[in-house]
């Protein structure tokens, strides 16, 4: 197993974290060393806060135990590709390399829809992973959905 897959199955554990509570299941860990600094999973429906997602909390915890805003040495694994917002929070702390599992057809913006995270105009630019447990992490999220549907569909009889 190489050492972004050992890490993204973090990022999936808190992920099944936010499941285990009715969010979105996306988790995300920040790395410096080959130690995890911080980690986080959504809380955007918990706290009814929309930039509680995984990468923003992570961030900010990431800042707090490091006494700095800049992370210039981290990576950031998470499951689900970045948002705009999530994407301008790793541009701002300065994350040297995001290593994301599944690619985000509506919002991503570390290459699908745009890749603000290697944008030249930028002063900063991430390296880009994509892929890593992929189909782990795509499925735990297509499963989550399915789930909601069909309660939702049962609320409706």
């Amino acid at each position: 197993m190489s050492m972004d897959e050992f890490f993204m199955r973090k990022a999936i554990d808190q992920a099944k974290l936010a499941e285990e509570i009715g969010e979105v299941p996306i988790g995300a860990v920040i790395v410096i060393e080959d130690q995890i600094i911080a980690s986080a999973h959504n809380l955007r429906e918990t706290e009814q806060r929309s930039v509680a997602h995984a990468e923003i909390l992570a961030i900010d915890q990431a800042c707090k135990n490091t006494g700095s805003w800049r992370l210039e040495n981290a990576t950031l694994y998470v499951t689900l590709e970045p948002c705009p917002m999530c994407a301008g929070a790793i541009m701002l702390s300065r994350i040297k390399r995001v290593v994301f599992g599944a690619t985000d057809p509506k919002g991503g913006c570390a290459g699908t829809l745009m890749n603000l995270l290697q944008e030249d105009r930028f002063n900063h630019q991430s390296e880009v992973i994509a892929g890593v447990l992929e189909n782990e992490c795509g499925e735990m999220l297509s499963q989550f959905f399915r789930q909601l549907r069909q309660q939702k569909k049962k609320h409706k009889k």
